[in-house]
């Protein structure tokens, strides 16, 4: 190990005996979407500190919470408390928990980047791709506990719809405008095998739909959809682990190849230790959590303050402000002409939600007694399938400019229009069900 090593702040690691692996082994979208926003360590201000202790949590303290550039909105998430606390009301609470997220899920990705430094590669991969999505997951475990299944629904599908429509747009976009006089190509290879699974998935919660439409005569027509979904959602998780094996151990190769910097620096050393690393992975858990539960408690509130439906919030809002890091890093390392990085932001985020979150939530509402099926409605189901149909075709040439993210961003727009413009009730009823206004026309007089 380097003498930089030796003054690495995270003594605590070095209690452990855990072995240090290379940087390069371990290194994930994920981690690489939250190197992108990091701040340059100054730890050495943290070195002059006198006492041992006090030097640990002031090191820890600014590499966790000043070391990325979205650390003025860490503030929000006192405040947000305080909100909550004060009853300021529940717009508030709403707006200032969503910004609070953002740099909350950013430094969940470095610290499960700092954990896999000691794990080794396959735990540390198992690590990053379990915590990549884990604020969707926590709004969604949140939302399901209060009942609100179509909130899980949309949410989830929101940020599928996000990272593969505006994500992945505006990358192609603003690295085709940066980037024209080059060519820009990307693994076709990798994306393929991502749009093969999104396949799958819009298969599977295609097929609920059809069940449910086909046999609504019938008065067990609602057992037989959540039955299906699942058998469904056990055979996604299954294909999620398969991939997790191809992607990790026999035919790892494929994922690492394009994604190597032009310009190779030193090796990178563990900020933290692995001792601190855990405390903070279990903090900030909890922080998100509460945040979540506040996004959850208030968002029918702030629908009807804002007369909008709970669709739009849920499909549209959530996943812009709450992945808002991760959408700046896929877009930064576009414009850098590192298409295979931005890709494997967009489009990996989007395959472990609908591979892996979505039959999870499904699964996981089973065991809680809730009945959760993958019958996410027309509307939403046809703008998935249309959604990872255009992105596949998109992409399978392994070549990218400026004219496909646009389309995929004006594919995006159109889909959020159309939920601005739907209509639906708010607690009660079908989630699609309009409200009909009857209006009495006057008849004209009898003549005799």
């Amino acid at each position: 190990m380097s003498s930089q090593a030796v003054s690495n702040p995270s003594i605590d690691s070095k209690a452990t005996g855990k072995e240090i692996y290379e940087h390069k082994d371990i290194e994930s979208a994920h981690s690489r979407s939250s190197s992108s926003l990091r701040r340059a360590s100054q730890k050495q201000l943290c070195l002059i500190v006198r006492y041992k202790w006090l030097r640990l949590l002031l090191c820890n303290l600014y590499e966790v919470i000043l070391g990325t550039k979205l650390s003025f909105l860490f503030p929000l998430v006192p405040l947000a408390i305080l909100a909550n606390r004060l009853r300021l009301g529940n717009v508030w609470v709403f707006l200032i928990s969503l910004l609070g997220l953002a740099p909350l899920a950013e430094r969940l990705g470095f610290i499960t980047e700092q954990i896999a430094f000691y794990t080794g590669p396959t735990v540390g991969g198992l690590l990053n791709a379990t915590c990549g999505n884990a604020t969707e997951m926590l709004i969604a475990v949140f939302a399901l506990y209060h009942g609100k299944t179509n909130v899980v629904k949309y949410s989830l599908m929101g940020s599928v719809l996000s990272n593969l429509l505006l994500v992945l747009g505006t990358s192609l976009l603003c690295g085709g405008l940066a980037n024209m006089k080059k060519e820009q190509r990307f693994n076709k290879v990798v994306s393929g095998i991502n749009s093969s699974l999104l396949m799958m998935a819009s298969l599977c919660l295609m097929l609920p739909l059809a069940l449910q439409r086909s046999n609504m005569a019938y008065s067990e027509a609602a057992v037989s959809t959540l039955k299906l979904s699942r058998v469904s959602s056990i055979i996604m998780l299954v294909a999620y682990a398969a991939y997790l094996f191809f992607q990790l151990k026999t035919h790892r190769q494929l994922f690492e190849e394009g994604q190597e910097t032009e310009e190779e620096e030193n090796e990178e050393e563990p900020s933290i230790g692995l001792i601190s690393s855990i405390v903070w992975l279990c903090a900030l858990t909890v922080v998100i959590s509460l945040l979540s539960q506040y996004i959850v408690e208030t968002i029918e509130d702030v629908a009807e303050s804002w007369e909008i439906s709970v669709n739009f919030i849920s499909i549209i809002l959530l996943p812009i402000v709450g992945n808002a890091a991760e959408h700046a890093s896929a877009v930064l390392f576009a414009l850098k002409n590192k298409l295979d990085i931005s890709l494997a932001v967009a489009m990996g985020s989007a395959t472990q939600i609908a591979m892996f979150v979505i039959p999870f939530i499904t699964v996981l509402a089973w065991m809680m007694g809730k009945p959760m099926d993958l019958d996410f409605h027309i509307l939403e189901t046809v703008s998935l399938f249309a959604t990872v149909l255009i992105t596949a075709y998109i992409l399978q040439d392994g070549t990218s400019n400026y004219m496909k993210g646009l389309v995929l961003l004006l594919c995006y727009l159109v889909i959020a229009t159309c939920f601005l413009l739907l209509q639906t009730p708010l607690t009660k009823g079908h989630p699609h069900q309009t409200v009909v206004v009857t209006a009495t026309i006057p008849m004209p007089a009898k003549q005799f």
